[in-house]
Parts: C-alpha cells; sequence; structure tokens
C-alpha cells in the first residue's frame, strides 16, 4: 500500500519550511516511527517519521526545496522491503573484504559523498555523527582535507554550498544561512528599525540570592527530586512580581493598539548550535522557583536536539536572557517582537562597592532593561529595574511581595 508523506500542518506563524536532510533514500527499507527526513522552519527543525514498516518509494522534493503545510514531500510502501542489489551476493562471496566498504557506503548521505569526491576526503576515514554512525556533509566539510588538493567546485546544487582549497590548503567554505537564522536575523532587524528601543542599567549585590541558595541547595535539591537551585528561577520570580506591579513592561503593540496582557509568559532565550530560541515558560505568575528550574533546564536539553515544539516558542509577553553564563559583563539586549522588553543578566563579578561609609568586595551583577519606548516611559522602566534589584537584593520581598 503506498502512502503519501506530508509536511507536518504548520501554525499560522510560519508560512513554509524547507527540507533540511533525508535520512532514508529510495529503495531503503524503514521501520515504522524511523525518522525520515528533517524540515527546517522558521523556528524549529521539525522530524518526519516513517508511518509503518515498508519502504521509502520515491522522494518528491529534495534537500533545500520550499514546502508548504501538509503538501506530499515523498511516498511510501508499507510493507515492502529493500529490493537486493543485483550484484550483491556476488561480491559477498568473491570479495569478502568489500562488505565493510559496501557498508560504509550505505552510511554516507548522496551530498557527503559529492563532497567528499570533490574535496578528496577518504570516507572510511570520516566518523559519521548522524543517526545510527551515518556520515552527513558536516563530517565531511569538517574532515581533514588530503595534502595535494586541487580547488574544487560548488557541491550539488540542491545544496548550494561551496568548498573551496587553494594550494597551500586554506579551507573556505561558503554555506547558505539556515532558515532559523535568516530569521533571528530579520526579526531583531526589524526591532532595531521598528522599535524606539531605549536601555537602561542597574546593578545588583547577588550575596544574599548566593548566600540563599549556598544555604538550602542540597536540601531543595532533595525535596524536589533532584532540582537544581540555580539563579534563573528568582529572576523568574522576580520578573513575575515586578511585571505586576509595572503592566506596561508586560504589554505589546498590537498595530496602533496597545495590548496589557493579565497573565506573565516568561521567554527565556536559549542557544542552540543553529541560533537562538526563545521557548516560553505559561503562566509563570502558577509556578514554583523548582518548576522554573526543572523547566528552563528541559528547555536546554531539548533545544540543542532540536526537540523543541513550535507552540512551546510561540507567544510569550516578557524575555529574559542571561549572556553572563557565556561571561558577558555588560550588554544591550534586543528587543523580542512584539514584545515591549527584554532584561538581560549578566556575569557575576566581585568588585569592591561602598557599604555603609566601608569598602566591600561583592558579588555584582550588571542588568539590562531593553525597553520600547514607545509603550514604556524611561520613569516604569527605572521603577521595573529598581523592583528586580530590591527582590534580589532582599528575597523576602518576593514571598511577601513588597
Amino acid at each position: 500500500m503506498t502512502i503519501e508523506i506530508k509536511a507536518p500542518t504548520f501554525p499560522e506563524s510560519v508560512q513554509d519550511g524547507s527540507i533540511a536532510t533525508w535520512h532514508k533514500q529510495p529503495g531503503e527499507a524503514v521501520t515504522r516511527d524511523e525518522l525520515i527526513v528533517d524540515i527546517e522552519t522558521d523556528k524549529v527543525v521539525l522530524e518526519v517519521v516513517a508511518p509503518a514498516d515498508g519502504m521509502l518509494k520515491d522522494i518528491i522534493k529534495g534537500e533545500g526545496e520550499i514546502i508548504l503545510s501538509n503538501e506530499v514531500i515523498a511516498h511510501f510502501e508499507a510493507g515492502a522491503t529493500a529490493a537486493p542489489t543485483a550484484d550483491a551476493p556476488k561480491e559477498a562471496s568473491d570479495k569478502p573484504a568489500t562488505a565493510e566498504a559496501s557498508n560504509t557506503e550505505s552510511l554516507v548521505n548522496p551530498a557527503a559523498k559529492k563532497i567528499a569526491s570533490e574535496k578528496g576526503v577518504d570516507l572510511a576515514s570520516v566518523k559519521g555523527t548522524g543517526k545510527d554512525g551515518r556520515i552527513t556533509k558536516e563530517d565531511v566539510l569538517n574532515a581533514p582535507v588530503a595534502a595535494k588538493s586541487a580547488p574544487v567546485a560548488p557541491a550539488a546544487s540542491n545544496t548550494n554550498i561551496s568548498v573551496n582549497v587553494s594550494d597551500d590548503g586554506r579551507v573556505e567554505k561558503r554555506v547558505p544561512m539556515t532558515r532559523l537564522r535568516a530569521r533571528i536575523a530579520e526579526r531583531l532587524l526589524d526591532a532595531s528599525q521598528n522599535s524606539a528601543m531605549l536601555t537602561t542599567f542597574n546593578e545588583v549585590n547577588m550575596k544574599p540570592i548566593m548566600d540563599l541558595r549556598k544555604k538550602y541547595k542540597d536540601h531543595f535539591e532533595k525535596v524536589h527530586n533532584g532540582s537544581r537551585l540555580g539563579f534563573m528561577g528568582f529572576f523568574v520570580k522576580a520578573a513575575v512580581e515586578a511585571l505586576r506591579r509595572i503592566p506596561a513592561v508586560n504589554a505589546s503593540m498590537d498595530g496602533s493598539d496597545i495590548v496589557y496582557h493579565g497573565y506573565q509568559d516568561i521567554g527565556v532565550a536559549v542557544s542552540t548550535p543553529k541560533g537562538l530560541v526563545v521557548p516560553v515558560l505559561r503562566n509563570a505568575e502558577n509556578m514554583g522557583i523548582a518548576d522554573v528550574e526543572n523547566t528552563i533546564r528541559d528547555f536546554g536539553m531539548r533545544a540543542k536536539d532540536g526537540k523543541l515544539s513550535m507552540e512551546e516558542m510561540t507567544g510569550g509577553t516578557f524575555t529574559i536572557t542571561n549572556g553572563g553564563v557565556f561571561g558577558s559583563l555588560m550588554s544591550t539586549p534586543i528587543l523580542n517582537p512584539p514584545q515591549a522588553a527584554i532584561l538581560g543578566m549578566h556575569k557575576i563579578q566581585e568588585r569592591p562597592m561602598a557599604v555603609d561609609g566601608k569598602v566591600e568586595i561583592l558579588p555584582m551583577m550588571y542588568l539590562a532593561l531593553s525597553y520600547d519606548h514607545r509603550l514604556i516611559d524611561g520613569k516604569e522602566a527605572v521603577q521595573f529595574l529598581v523592583a528586580i534589584k530590591d527582590m534580589i537584593e532582599d528575597p523576602a520581598r518576593m514571598l511577601l511581595e513588597v
């Protein structure tokens, strides 16, 4: 029975997608729920799996081609088995040594095989990082080049990747921008051009939170089944309370209207190999610190594997980004439209501070709030940032909501 393999149903915010990688080729046997193809959209990479045991019959849309929601991209033959190669038995009996080479060839994507041929890369020396050890284009591009490689021509036209090697062995690779990276660039440029963006700064003494964390960290993990007590949980809870006090920071623009949200959906920026994504903590006002920490950790792990769903990255009324985990001491975060503000956390740095007429060494963090001046006045932005600072420096304020 022939089954149509279709693209997933895209949400309204996603217009189309593109074929990223075919993990199976026509004629290959496939088991039920085995990954067939990756589809890249503006937000996430979607995986399409086999509907049953059988064989991939043909491919309609090749790698790099644009596809629409629910568009047919391939045909699948349920219950079919892969046809053996005509000369396979002869090779197996006459030349046993070729079995390994044949197996290696079957674990190489066609695009990777072509690039390897052009670069002069020995596929036997390349370790595959794809599913079941499959050698991908990236594996070949990152493999050492033979000493006497000549300049190579561009790779297959459907990938639009070109690799050039000079006479002295210097390699240059030209790769099209991914849809996710292109969308990030588009949104950031839109935010800078279509908003009156301004950033205000403050600094916060992290010692009270660090002392609290040190005191209760072990007990917290025992009570909450291994949940780690980090800093993001405190900042999310502080942000929720500050957003309640100053609703304009939790607002967004819709044309000429200002929408004031009666809930706090906090987006948390997560770095992935393919770019920055912002999964959302839904109804963060109802989440405890343990829930926040567990959800953020889960977001981080699934984001690296491309397992986040579109629903988890849509919406959001306010965003928090933490450049401090990479060592950033100060930065000006860019708005995440249509949100009105974004909070930037930074590295905790010990500095000499004046306290009651004395100099003390304290762990300090710079906080940055970028906001749309069309919606938020400077007074409201400063009050919001001061509210965050006060709650972090005196955590009891979050409990008492004062």
